[in-house]
């Protein structure tokens, strides 16, 4: 069990972003961690790149022993999914004209903490083919092809995960065929479309054990949850910094909370990020709620 942290989602709750990330290593106990390396924060001008951040956070787990899976890519965790600088934004749409400053940063990131002892993995353009979530345009699949054979050439000894964008039956077929497949596994959203309430996904958790184990016996790959929603999935109206505690509550309560790490452990799969941890420590410090906090640290001590 390992949860994802975005310093920027950090400190758009209010909190610092080490002193988040200190209290998952030291009280949470958390020794796995999904890291992101935002391009738009690393190379705000052409070729001069910024790594103090992402510095302290492999420096913070590395002093741990813990792990990490990174993020590398356009297409990255949070919202609005595609972090490209702004200087990017100016050129035009072909990809021919941006691909190569993407790779030129790719290169940078891999080649800077791929001899990390902290490293353990990367995951590749974020849920590549989610067409309705995110503000990327882009879905060519030469291009994530293109990107994975590089990322593997200037790295071989660790793996790169590519994740698969919705709960649909089956298994990827398409290249590139990775050294692990991921998927996310949200449970109780707010439906916007259709019923315009709160809507519970009803799928068992031996259905995604039924996905992973597809995938394995047809791609010989294994599988794992790279985000196990463990935050609120509120109506616009309301943003998560400032929502009402009842407002939220209807989409996850702490005893929920309980119930997503059991859920996740039942579904076979061996490794697994809860996505929201850096709220838990904003409801806790900010908000003077510290249920949601305690209940992931009692969690936590069970995996353990």
């Amino acid at each position: 069990m390992g949860v994802s942290f975005v310093p920027n989602y950090a400190r758009r709750l209010g909190v610092d972003p080490q002193e988040t990330m200190q209290a998952m290593i030291n009280d949470l106990g958390v020794r796995q961690f999904r890291l992101v390396s935002y391009w738009e924060d690393i190379e705000t001008e052409p070729g001069k790149y910024d790594f103090s951040e992402m510095d302290w956070q492999f420096a913070m787990v590395e002093a741990v022993g813990a792990k990490v899976s990174l993020s590398i890519g356009l297409r990255q965790p949070r919202w609005p999914e595609c972090h490209m600088p702004k200087w990017v934004s100016g050129l035009p749409q072909d990809q021919k004209t941006w691909l190569p400053q993407l790779k030129d940063v790719m290169r940078a990131i891999i080649e800077r903490y791929r001899s990390s002892p902290a490293l353990e993995s990367y995951q590749l353009e974020n849920e590549y083919f989610n067409t309705v979530f995110g503000i990327c345009k882009d879905f060519d699949r030469s291009r994530l092809v293109d990107e994975y054979n590089f990322a593997k050439n200037l790295d071989p000894n660790h793996k790169v995960i590519v994740s698969r964008s919705n709960n649909a039956v089956g298994t990827p077929i398409g290249q590139p065929t990775p050294d692990e497949y991921a998927v996310s596994v949200y449970k109780r959203v707010w439906d916007k479309n259709v019923t315009k309430r709160y809507f519970e996904y009803p799928f068992p958790a031996w259905f995604y054990g039924f996905l992973a184990g597809t995938s394995e016996i047809i791609k010989g790959k294994d599988m794992l949850i790279h985000e196990l929603q463990a935050e609120p999935w509120l109506p616009d109206e309301f943003n998560i910094v400032d929502a009402p505690l009842d407002e939220m509550y209807k989409s996850l309560t702490p005893e929920r909370l309980e119930g997503r790490f059991i859920y996740g452990k039942a579904t076979g799969m061996r490794e697994i990020y809860l996505w929201g941890a850096e709220w838990w420590y904003q409801m806790k410090t900010t908000r003077n709620t510290p249920e949601f906090w305690d209940t992931a640290k009692a969690e936590f001590r069970k995996v353990k």
